[in-house]
């Protein structure tokens, strides 16, 4: 089975003025399959989001090519980046990023609206699966913080991505709440087969995965 996804010595660097350019990720390799599941570690400013922004396409590499479903992604336009990022990835915040006004079913239907296939159905079914049923008309303020991130992963969710990135999802929760949470990331993945990468410091998202990374001085190394 050929990759979902694959990166060819992906490097990114920021210059500013005179001083040292910064390496974040340097002549990085990785492969993932439709269904595979890698947990990123590193500490804070390793290049963890980094790594995730490339992928997604919000930045692009100083080198290197990166390649999804076979079709190499630097080399597309900024309205085709679009459409691979609303068609494709499902992005999972540590920052819950859901809009104050909008009700909890007008959160979870914003992905389908922005692709024009606005299904109240399919929304409804990923809440139920997520344990929410029934909070559809509330607002995100309504919610406990545990609860709002579960609305975060319906959103990332409902529309079927094949890629999921998580940046540190049980990062703004406590203990007991982002063990439930890595447990609902863990079913639903499963139930849709879908590729995960997630970003996080913390050793107890490990079991999520059984391919583990870790960025140390812009190298992925594999543990």
């Amino acid at each position: 089975m050929p990759p979902l996804l694959r990166l060819e010595r992906v490097t990114k660097s920021y210059h500013s003025g005179e001083a040292p350019a910064i390496v974040p990720l340097n002549d990085v390799d990785l492969e993932l399959r439709e269904g595979e599941r890698i947990v990123l570690l590193g500490k804070s400013g390793s290049g963890k989001t980094t790594l995730l922004n490339l992928v997604a396409g919000v930045d692009s590499p100083t080198s290197g090519r990166i390649f999804f479903d076979g079709r190499e992604i630097t080399g597309l336009s900024q309205e085709e980046l679009a459409w691979y990022r609303r068609r494709e990835i499902g992005f999972i915040f540590q920052s819950f990023n859901l809009f104050p006004t909008l009700t909890v079913g007008e959160n979870v239907m914003l992905p389908l609206d922005l692709l024009g296939a606005s299904d109240r159905t399919r929304g409804r079914d990923i809440l139920a699966a997520v344990d929410l049923d029934g909070q559809w008309t509330k607002y995100p303020e309504q919610l406990s913080g545990g609860e709002q991130q579960r609305v975060a992963i319906a959103r990332a969710l409902v529309k079927e991505p094949r890629l999921i990135l998580a940046d540190e999802p049980t990062g703004n929760l406590d203990l007991e709440t982002g063990n439930a949470i890595l447990q609902l990331i863990d079913r639903v993945c499963h139930s849709r087969n879908a590729t995960l990468i997630m970003a996080t410091h913390s050793v107890d998202a490990l079991w999520l995965a059984p391919r583990r990374y870790r960025l140390r001085g812009g190298k992925l190394l594999e543990e």
